[in-house]
């Protein structure tokens, strides 16, 4: 039977089932095909949509903008200098307004609160590029990136490494349990996800084969990985000072040869991006001068092997965000160029 979510918000994978899941992996492959072939496929001509940024982006933000016009569509970025939005205006008004002038939403900022209240008052497909609870449109990345990494992704064990509580971390235990991939979460106690998160997921995994273990234990959490992820110590939004912090807790998880040498031999490194790989980067250099780390969250070594799938990660980014939209845009069940 055709699956559609026409019409449907994009908040979080939690409120997709494993064969919607799946099904827009299909529409991103079918895209990436598309747009490799240099085949232009329009299929949303005359649409707008608005990308709302309270935090800034580069990946999200060039995502999006290139797959809408890819599709084309027209675009509006706003930023917190060129919107009202919480401050002027309440969410509900601008969701109302903007649900007048465009054909979808998309809100990348804070709290998962506001991008639900944007759904609730649009009208209109509201799509999730980041909050500080979820990240579903890097899941979508991610689970394609591993996708073409392995013959098959169910039964692959992914680890993440270092600060668990944080929106990727949150969001790939829900892709893991919601594709049948075994998900370990590797740091410190007081960095693991939420517990009512953890429960719902192993609820989910229970269904589809996976698991998922928290671990302190690096040895633990990398023997006989396919895929050894991980993410900046300090995210967006929270404060300068908690640098020493983190790096005294996390520098045991930190991503390096000897932690992938522990994983399969076929095993790959993932990064959602950003990365303090180096110190190449004003913070990289800051923090290196401070504190005397020139790698932080992953060695430079590893991040520029051959292992490293994090620049095809990026790409997917591009490709799969253009399956979100097309998907939900679109009444037409069919996948583009068939």
């Amino acid at each position: 039977m055709p699956i559609s979510l026409s019409g449907r918000h994009f908040l979080t994978l939690l409120d997709f089932t494993p064969e919607e899941i799946r099904h827009l992996l299909r529409l991103s492959k079918r895209f990436k095909s598309l747009k490799r072939a240099g085949t232009p496929h329009r299929r949303l001509q005359g649409r707008n949509v608005v990308l709302l940024f309270e935090k800034t982006s580069t990946r999200t933000r060039c995502a999006f903008e290139v797959a809408a016009m890819d599709l084309g569509m027209g675009v509006t970025c706003l930023d917190p200098g060129s919107c009202q939005m919480g401050a002027k205006e309440s969410i509900a008004d601008t969701a109302q307004v903007l649900g007048r002038m465009y054909d979808g939403i998309e809100y990348r900022g804070f709290a998962q609160e506001a991008v639900e209240e944007l759904a609730a008052n649009a009208g209109v497909p509201v799509w999730n590029g980041l909050t500080d609870d979820f990240h579903p449109t890097q899941m979508l990345a991610d689970m394609l990136t591993v996708e073409e990494s392995f013959p098959r992704i169910e039964g692959l064990k992914l680890t993440f490494m270092g600060d668990a509580r944080n929106n990727v971390a949150n969001s790939l235990m829900v892709a893991c349990s919601k594709l049948g991939l075994h998900f370990t979460a590797c740091g410190p106690e007081g960095l693991m996800p939420e517990g009512d998160l953890v429960a719902r997921c192993r609820g989910i995994a229970q269904e589809t084969g996976a698991t998922i273990t928290l671990t302190d234990d690096v040895d633990e959490a990398a023997a006989g990985a396919h895929v050894l992820y991980t993410d900046i110590w300090v995210s967006m939004g929270e404060p300068d000072d908690l640098w020493g912090e983190r790096i005294d807790l996390l520098e045991p998880y930190r991503v390096t040869s000897q932690a992938m040498a522990k994983a399969e031999p076929e095993a790959i490194f993932m990064h959602c991006l950003p990365s303090f790989h180096d110190a190449n980067t004003t913070i990289g250099a800051e923090v290196a001068a401070r504190f005397g780390v020139t790698e932080m969250e992953v060695s430079d070594e590893v991040f520029t092997s051959a292992a490293s799938k994090v620049m095809d990660e990026a790409e997917n980014r591009m490709h799969t965000i253009k399956a979100v939209m097309y998907a939900t845009l679109s009444r037409d069940d069919r996948l583009p160029g068939t």
